[in-house]
């Protein structure tokens, strides 16, 4: 398993997804709206000149001063905080000495660990002035995560949500990334079920009050293949073109969906914010 999105397999078994008890969607919804408001911070300090080492350091800082763990760091020797992934790199990018450029787009996928449990979310940011083109792809992504949200709903199936977003970046002409899903989330930040992208209505597992999702679109400008580079981690496009993820982290309840990294208006973070020297 990598950090961030799951590799996808064919392995999805209903027994074997973990539902919450309510005590335990309240340590997963504190852990969540940390993720929510390390994020906030983490945008802010995105723009041209700024490594993603830099924003890396910031949210271990973020992170750890709040009393949490970075999930990713160390995570099946995962070296960094977050995933940082730019332009054609599609997830589990590694953070780096490279100074973000005007025109980039960014995506941060990042998970905290808090008593115990995971949140995890990520955002996909425009850097300075971005193409009309590549704005489009960013919006329609985000688009995509919150029509899959809305089909996180107890009676509702696995299949509902990755149809919702297919149907929908599809219909824009964009690709859907086959080769990483989302996934059920809780004491571990991989658990059952693999939940596609992509999928027909009314197929899977049926979705009940109690589970918890990683609901991540990852979607192409161009195809939809992929490829790790030589340092084992960092997935790309195979033909260059950009890619936007978008995910939150989602408790399902008998009044709906929950999203638990969804942050209504700014907080801040305990401890420093600074990026770090």
């Amino acid at each position: 398993m990598l950090p961030g999105a799951w590799p996808v397999s064919s392995k999805t078994v209903a027994s074997m997804i973990i539902g919450k008890s309510k005590r335990e969607l309240e340590k997963m919804r504190a852990a969540g709206q940390l993720v929510g408001r390390v994020l906030q911070e983490l945008r802010s300090m995105v723009k041209p000149g700024v490594t993603t080492i830099e924003i890396d350091r910031a949210a271990e800082r973020m992170i750890r001063d709040a009393g949490a763990l970075p999930t990713f760091k160390g995570y099946h020797g995962f070296p960094y905080s977050i995933c940082a992934s730019v332009n054609e790199q599609v997830v589990h990018g590694f953070p780096s000495n490279y100074e973000l450029q005007e025109g980039d787009i960014f995506s941060i996928d990042c998970g905290a660990t808090l008593d115990g449990f995971v949140g995890d979310s990520a955002i996909t940011v425009p850097v300075g002035t971005v193409s009309t083109t590549w704005l489009d792809l960013v919006r329609v992504t985000e688009e995509c995560l919150d029509l899959a949200i809305e089909e996180c709903r107890p009676g509702n199936h696995l299949g509902d949500i990755g149809a919702a977003v297919q149907q929908h970046a599809e219909a824009h002409g964009y690709s859907i990334v086959r080769d990483y899903v989302g996934h059920g989330i809780g004491r571990r930040m991989h658990e059952d079920p693999q939940i596609p992208n992509y999928g027909k209505p009314g197929q899977g597992p049926k979705i009940k009050a109690g589970y918890v999702f990683a609901v991540e679109p990852m979607i192409n400008l161009g195809a939809h293949h992929t490829k790790v580079l030589a340092d084992g981690w960092t997935v790309v496009t195979l033909d260059g073109q950009p890619s936007a993820h978008a995910e939150h982290t989602i408790a399902i309840t008998e009044e709906g969906p929950e999203v638990l990294t969804r942050i209504a208006q700014k907080q801040p973070v305990g401890g420093s914010i600074a990026a770090s020297n």
